[in-house]
């Protein structure tokens, strides 16, 4: 009986041998690649839409605050956490991959050329970007940014020149994590001095309209419309105001556009001021009516800055 069953135990040995061998014999290229190396959590935090919160560049005046760079940026954690995709940076560029080895990114368009450089160390994201007017040319002018997660939100510096140092500090935060103002306790009726056509000449020559019904409803309803010297339209926008939980909310779409919120935080007799930290820009538009009767709108940050105001009047006043 062993005799017999020799054979097919000796082909099983062989068989099993052979796995073995041919197991062995692959070459490490075939091998099943490694898992990607894991993303740090301070690295993975840096990832999202960034709203700018507030100016902290010290020595700065109350009309010099503003964000260090653009309002609104985006930066994106490549899988493997081994760059990250910056858009919105004040460039023009988008989706400008900076890895984090320190090797250069080089983005070229007809008349520039910009080279990005990037590093990863101590919880600090750090990249910086040279202009150049040509391949063969000096380089016209260098920025660097660095980015840290803090309590506050995400710290950011901003320097043109790395030998002067980091000139510029803000806090951004995302949309959701940016708390809401308190609203104001108001109705429509108490905007009833708002209502009316009225009409504004900019500095540029264009002039500018706003055209808002009387309080019916619960509402408000206007339109507003820019004309250029030529005659052109150059802006239109659709605006509301609403009731809204004992309050009021401000909405416009500009260029009809998807509609943004701006919540009543503070009403007067004759001025009534509408605020969004969430919003890249503007985050505040305050209305206001002169005792001459002439009305004002002006838009800008929640605190210092340089707002933008527009002047206007009774439509044949």
């Amino acid at each position: 009986m062993h005799l017999r069953t020799w054979p097919a135990t000796a082909l099983a040995l062989l068989a099993t041998l052979g796995a073995t061998l041919a197991q062995d014999s692959i070459a490490p290229s075939a091998q099943p690649p490694s898992a990607p190396p894991t993303q740090p959590d301070d690295l993975r935090a840096l990832d999202g839409e960034w709203i700018f919160v507030e100016d902290r560049t010290e020595g700065r005046t109350l009309e010099q605050l503003g964000p260090p760079m653009a309002s609104k940026f985006s930066m994106r954690i490549e899988d493997g956490g081994g760059a990250v995709i910056l858009n919105g940076h004040g460039s023009g560029h988008r989706d400008v991959r900076i890895a984090l080895d320190g090797s250069i990114t080089e983005v070229t368009e007809p008349n520039t050329v910009s080279r990005y450089r990037g590093s990863w160390k101590d919880g600090t994201f750090e990249y910086g970007v040279e202009f150049f007017r040509g391949p063969d040319k000096a380089p016209d002018g260098l920025i660097r940014r660095k980015f840290r997660m803090t309590a506050d939100g995400l710290l950011v510096h901003v320097a043109p020149d790395p030998t002067e140092g980091f000139k510029w500090v803000g806090i951004y935060g995302h949309a959701q994590d940016i708390p809401l103002p308190a609203p104001a306790k108001a109705a429509i009726g108490d905007l009833a001095w708002l209502a009316g056509a009225w009409v504004g000449t900019r500095s540029s020559g264009s002039s500018i309209e706003e055209r808002w019904s009387p309080p019916l409803g619960g509402a408000m309803l206007a339109v507003s419309r820019s004309v250029n010297t030529s005659g052109k339209m150059s802006a239109f926008e659709y605006l509301r105001i609403v009731e809204r939980e004992g309050g009021l909310v401000y909405i416009a779409q500009p260029g009809g556009a998807k509609a943004t919120e701006f919540v009543l935080t503070e009403l007067g007799k004759t001025r009534a001021v509408f605020d969004n930290p969430r919003n890249d820009y503007p985050k505040r538009i305050v209305y206001e009516l002169s005792a001459e009767g002439h009305l004002s709108a002006t838009i800008g940050q929640l605190k210092g800055g340089t707002p933008r105001r527009f002047e206007f009047k009774r439509e044949g006043s």
